[in-house]
């Protein structure tokens, strides 16, 4: 059985790190695993959870909330873990999470390309919206990550 947990040692940090980089695979700095945990602890808003199966990390969601809108980032479940209907409980962990803080919508972005991830997505209630989305890097905050 999988508990969900919040983020909080240095071992959640080292295993989430790896999942990441089975899960996702980063080509850009702005992206690397360390960097984002970095940022994320920084901000200390209680959104960064962990999927646990026993000591092992297994799954990850992180949150966001601006007072308005709710995000949600790097959904992910080791590959070995799948199917099983654990990325929905950490979706929905998220959610209520979110949900509990006053949230009235929640967005997230996914590759278009990705049509098992949107599938995914669209089975827990989420449909595509007619927005164009934008980003901009901000170099001087982009620094290696220290581990």
């Amino acid at each position: 059985m999988h508990v969900i947990a919040d983020y909080s040692n240095e071992h959640h940090r080292t295993a989430v790190i790896a999942l990441w980089e089975t899960v996702f695979g980063y080509e850009t700095a702005h992206n690397t695993p360390a960097l984002a945990i970095d940022k994320k602890l920084a901000v200390n808003d209680g959104l960064f959870f962990v999927a646990l199966a026993g000591d092992e990390v297994v799954g990850t969601v992180l949150a966001g909330y601006d007072g308005h809108r709710g995000w949600l980032y790097s959904v992910a479940v080791h590959p070995a873990h799948r199917r099983r209907g654990l990325g929905a409980r950490l979706v929905h962990h998220a959610e209520n999470a979110l949900t509990g803080r006053g949230c009235m919508k929640i967005n997230l972005q996914i590759v278009s390309t990705n049509e098992s991830v949107k599938t995914f997505y669209e089975a827990l209630g989420y449909s595509t919206e007619p927005r164009i989305s934008m980003g901009k890097r901000i170099e001087s905050n982009i620094a290696m990550p220290r581990g």
